[in-house]
């Protein structure tokens, strides 16, 4: 009786060694899952990088009075009320500016030729939540073209794509009637990098006076637009050499210190 007891109680403690291996194999396993789970699981409060959008290219607007040639004004806007321009209202002339120029070249009874001239720029600053500036201005692009587009009382609107000026451009071409005379205008959008600059031209023959030609209209538009667009980089220029050439008080407060070191 003795002996039965003994060998059962072996045959139980041998059979409940696998059982507790197994448990304490479960519980191994379950602690192994926890901890790498722990260390795959990122860190809280960690917060993801955004990239940096790109820096504005440009930082200045041009004189928008003076961003076309004088010359240029002479020969697109003969007898022009002002030659320097009337300037647009603006509260921020860095961001947005503009000028615009009329005459009227009276020949008597040959009739009269009358010009109007319109150059505006626009300009955008990079803005983490808005975008580039490039980008900004490539939506005002749009924008801009859509609304000549839609010019009310336009008719035979013609439109394509300009190269040669700015990083981008499109010509807008249409007619218009309007205190009684035909008159054809022509719009240039273009875009230099962050900056979108609108030139428009128009022309009517007054008293008789023949129509001005489509055509002339359309390239006397396009080299005003290309002198606009070249005047956004010249500024910018002028603006970099400023900021880059020393003042006089660097340079005399090196020649007083050269001075005292000498002595």
């Amino acid at each position: 009786m003795h002996r039965s007891a003994s060998r059962l109680t072996r045959i139980l403690a041998c059979a409940a060694v696998p059982v507790m291996l197994v448990v304490a194999g479960c519980s191994s396993d379950s602690g192994s899952k926890k901890e790498s789970g722990g260390s795959s699981s990122s860190a809280p409060g960690a917060k993801k990088s955004v990239p940096a959008v790109a820096p504005a290219k440009f930082a200045e607007l041009p004189d928008p009075c003076k961003a076309i040639s004088t010359k240029t004004i002479t020969s697109l806007v003969p007898k022009a009320k002002s030659k320097a321009g009337s300037p647009a209202t603006s509260s921020d002339t860095s961001a947005r500016a503009g000028c615009s120029w009329n005459g009227l070249d009276d020949n008597g009874v040959k009739g009269s030729q009358y010009r109007w001239l319109d150059v505006g720029f626009t300009r955008f600053d990079s803005d983490q939540a808005l975008g580039s500036g490039a980008k900004r201005a490539e939506d005002d692009f749009t924008k801009q073209l859509a609304k000549t587009r839609t010019a009310e009382g336009a008719k035979k609107i013609v439109e394509a794509p300009v190269s040669g000026i700015g990083e981008q451009a499109t010509k807008v071409t249409y007619d218009l009637t309007k205190t009684g005379e035909d008159f054809k205008y022509a719009t240039i959008v273009a875009r230099t990098g962050n900056v979108v600059v609108t030139l428009t031209y128009n022309g009517a023959g007054y008293a008789g006076a023949k129509t001005p030609s489509g055509a002339d209209i359309l390239k006397d538009a396009e080299k005003a637009a290309k002198e606009a667009v070249t005047a956004v980089a010249d500024a910018n220029a002028n603006a970099d050499d400023k900021q880059s050439s020393p003042s006089a008080s660097p340079s005399k407060s090196a020649k007083s210190s050269s001075k005292s070191s000498s002595n």
